[in-house]
């Protein structure tokens, strides 16, 4: 039987579906919870699965207590050297912790962690960096290394008897990532979280992060992601759940087909898809919505989806299924677009 990983009600593993996670990007000390809380439930929307939180200090510790409590998708304590850190963010309810047993220091404060996060039905994930692996690799090189330690680690924590556990190894190199990743999946069936580390910014991100992911994904191996970018949440989000619907592996949602604009354009088909892009991915309708930028290719583009909109300086022309439905001036276009899907939902 292969290896699961449960974080609250979410399963994690192969049969199951691929998750997608992405990382919170200021600090919890100081913050406002209930925001947050509001923050999340906007990025489940977009598709977002879980969270993680970096876990410092005693400071964090009533934020993120409240942020678990009301949470509507799982919480992830992010643990760096301080042991005492993941036993209280596990006291305040994360479902699941980070943590890379080599900076956490003597083995026992690991196993305490471990009987800690059994007692309390959390999941754990041992990450590695290619930054962060021990001295004395042999010249066995980065891929390797990293899969090796992984399964050193592992191995303690099946002498303690606890299997809720998920691996990253994650370089900045997606060569590097991909190796080791492999090499992990040769040895051990355990899950898989997968992502290039300090990718860059989103476009650059965006690029490394597909062919990397997009290249473990389609041999099986990844079971849950981050696109990991200098940039906004949302668009981690939006970028790992557009990779798993173009690989075909996560169908539901709304597509966004939009055209690049040149000369021609009549339509300003860059400032309506920033408007519009976070609200139509909102939505939880499985349709395809096409966004042009001038009377050349709207009609066509239109007939392949389910709604469409192109149009000239001073009229926008709104389809559906390829029939004109209505014209409407430039500013009325996108609450024109949500009231015709309303009006079909």
């Amino acid at each position: 039987m292969e290896r699961l990983a449960r974080v609250r009600d979410l399963v994690i593993g192969k049969g199951h579906p691929i998750s997608v996670q992405t990382m919170y990007d200021s600090p919890l000390a100081g913050s406002d919870p209930a925001r947050i809380v509001e923050r999340i439930s906007s990025l489940h929307s977009l598709g977002c699965d879980l969270i993680r939180f970096s876990f410092i200090s005693p400071e964090d510790a009533e934020p993120f207590r409240c942020i678990a409590a009301h949470s509507v998708i799982p919480v992830v304590a992010d643990i760096h050297f301080d042991w005492r850190m993941a036993l209280l963010a596990l006291e305040c309810g994360a479902d699941k912790i980070r943590i890379n047993p080599g900076n956490i220091g003597e083995r026992s404060r690991t196993h305490e962690i471990v009987r800690a996060a059994a007692d309390r039905g959390a999941a754990i994930r041992i990450g590695l960096n290619s930054g962060s692996l021990p001295k004395d690799g042999k010249g066995r090189g980065v891929p390797a290394l990293m899969a090796d330690t992984a399964l050193e680690y592992l191995d303690w924590f099946d002498s303690w008897g606890f299997s809720n556990a998920v691996v990253s190894l994650k370089s900045s190199d997606a060569g590097e990532t991909v190796e080791a990743c492999r090499l992990l999946s040769s040895r051990s069936d355990v899950p898989q979280h997968i992502g290039v580390t300090e990718a860059g910014s989103p476009v650059i991100s965006a690029v490394r992060s597909s062919l990397a992911l997009g290249d473990l994904l389609r041999s099986g191996i990844g079971d849950t992601l981050r696109v990991s970018m200098t940039g906004d949440m949302e668009d981690e989000v939006i970028a790992g759940v557009e990779i798993l619907r173009t690989l075909g592996l996560r169908k539901k949602g709304v597509r966004i087909v939009s055209c690049p604009r040149c000369g021609r354009h009549a339509f300003d088909t860059i400032a309506f898809e920033r408007r519009v892009r976070q609200r139509l991915l909102s939505l939880d309708r499985d349709i395809t919505v096409a966004i042009m930028g001038c009377l050349v290719n709207g009609p066509g583009e239109a007939k392949g989806a389910d709604y469409a909109v192109t149009g000239m300086k001073d009229k926008v022309y709104l389809y559906r299924k390829g029939v004109l439905i209505g014209q409407v001036d430039p500013q009325e276009a996108e609450e024109a677009l949500f009231e015709a899907i309303g009006n079909e939902g």
